[in-house]
């Protein structure tokens, strides 16, 4: 197998969407969709009226008509829906509905039919293994669509080349639950069996390559050699990448401006990884040709590029996001910081300063905290043996109720719901509140006015981008 030079990197929720991802493919590399969140993405584009008839037209295919009809009879609203109060989809939990879990099959489907859909290019997904619940059902819509690769991150997704093997196979698949403070024997778990959702004798799937995010040697060697499946490759990740970075060797060590501090050791040998014979892709500020060269010359397979991507016209930021960045950039004016409080993961946290957003602290106090999508939730075993949710941004007196600690909750903000809104799903409230953005970037992020082919340029494409970073090539 051939591999492609770049991957468009999988930016959650919503940026990397479905357009974006066909656009790359079609170019002839590898666009990929984020599956994070995309059940709430997919039920409020179904609120908004379906603008273009994209979802009803690529629901038709799906081998399960009676999802269809439960999922549109809930959520379609002819026309869009004349506010920005969107019906909740439930939250996950261990013992979540039939119902949800066959909403999550349908969207991931969804997504990756219509990135693939009219051309033979190769998609790919990414999911999170900090999100595991709804991971199973997403990954198996994905490859009911026929995706060809599923990249992972934030974590150690090693159940997830097993579950995927299953899955090709119409088997049942697993995926081991982590729960605080559960016994060692406690077996925590969600479950797929794809009988109980489609006719497996009337559908085929392949098996998509896999490529496990890593940000250390440790851990791509644990990967290939503990891994429950295939690894056929890594995207090496550096703490310049945008979205959550893997925490630092060197804890508690902060910069003047109260970022964490990455040294030495938090770099890959590349030397060493060249060793395990997987195919490798480098990530975090690889956005210009120097840099692909760069990694193409150290022996990897090529690039992931994130940031450049997520501004160009295809990806599914707000427009008014897209211009306000590239003027920024355009004036060498973005500022990132590197937050190690504000995701409930307790991951460092890239945010773009970025006006009107929780990027601003006057913005995050005025937000009304609230836990109702429930993506990031922490389990954790109770006294009387049950499973416990608690997210470190609820409400602090719920969160600590709940044994949470104090500290944790103090700066948290609240992911879930301000990702919906950089993609133009927020959610209002009777209040009169509206849930606000919070724009996330590489530390490249000012280099993102380098695609624009002329200083008058207002925007760029993602063809723009491809044809720059392969430029090292002409």
């Amino acid at each position: 197998m051939i591999h492609p030079i770049i991957i468009q990197g999988g930016m959650g929720a919503g940026v990397s969407n479905w357009r974006l991802a066909k656009a790359v493919s079609k170019l002839g590399y590898l666009g990929v969709v984020s599956c994070t969140a995309q059940d709430a993405i997919f039920t409020r584009r179904l609120q908004n009226g379906d603008p273009g008839g994209d979802i009803r037209r690529a629901i038709k295919s799906f081998p399960n008509q009676d999802i269809v009809k439960y999922v549109m009879d809930k959520y379609f609203v002819e026309g869009g829906i004349k506010d920005d109060r969107y019906k909740y989809i439930p939250m996950y939990t261990i013992d979540a509905s039939w119902e949800l879990k066959a909403m999550s099959i349908l969207s991931s489907y969804v997504e990756v039919y219509l990135a693939k859909e009219g051309h033979d290019g190769i998609v790919g997904i990414n999911v999170l293994e900090k999100i595991r619940m709804p991971n199973l059902y997403v990954l198996y819509g994905a490859m009911l669509a026929g995706v060809d690769y599923v990249i992972v991150g934030a974590g150690i997704p090693r159940e997830i080349p097993g579950v995927i093997d299953s899955l090709a196979e119409h088997s049942k698949a697993y995926l081991r639950l982590n729960v605080e403070g559960a016994a060692p024997d406690d077996d925590y778990k969600m479950e797929l069996d794809p009988s109980d959702f489609v006719n497996v004798s009337e559908v085929s799937v392949k098996r998509p390559y896999f490529l496990a995010i890593v940000s250390s040697n440790t851990l791509a060697m644990t990967m290939a050699k503990k891994a429950t499946g295939r690894v056929d490759g890594f995207v090496v990740e550096y703490p310049s990448a945008g979205g959550h970075n893997a925490p630092p060797r060197l804890r508690g060590s902060f910069n003047e401006q109260g970022e964490p501090v990455y040294g030495p050791k938090d770099y890959v040998d590349t030397d060493k990884l060249k060793s395990l014979g997987l195919p490798f892709w480098l990530a975090g500020g690889y956005g210009t040709p120097e840099q692909v060269k760069n990694a193409l010359d150290l022996g990897a397979a090529g690039v992931q590029v994130g940031t450049p991507f997520a501004f160009c016209r295809e990806s599914g930021f707000t427009e008014e996001i897209k211009r306000k960045a590239i003027d920024l950039a355009k004036k060498m004016k973005g500022k990132v910081f590197t937050d190690p409080e504000a995701s409930p993961t307790g991951f460092p946290f890239k945010v773009l300063e970025l006006k009107g957003t929780l990027s601003e602290f006057a913005e995050y106090i005025k937000r009304p905290r609230r836990c109702n999508l429930g993506y990031l939730r922490q389990l954790f075993k109770k006294e009387d043996g049950s499973i416990g949710y608690r997210c470190p941004a609820e409400p602090v007196e719920a969160f600590t109720a709940k044994g949470g600690d104090p500290e944790r909750a103090k700066n948290s903000k609240c992911l879930c719901n301000a990702l919906l809104a950089n993609i133009g799903l927020a959610m209002g409230y009777e209040s009169g509140y509206v849930e606000k953005q919070l724009v996330t970037v590489g530390d490249c992020f000012n280099r993102i006015a380098d695609f624009l082919t002329s200083p008058e340029m207002e925007y760029y494409y993602a063809e723009n981008v491809i044809n720059r970073l392969m430029a090292f090539s002409r």
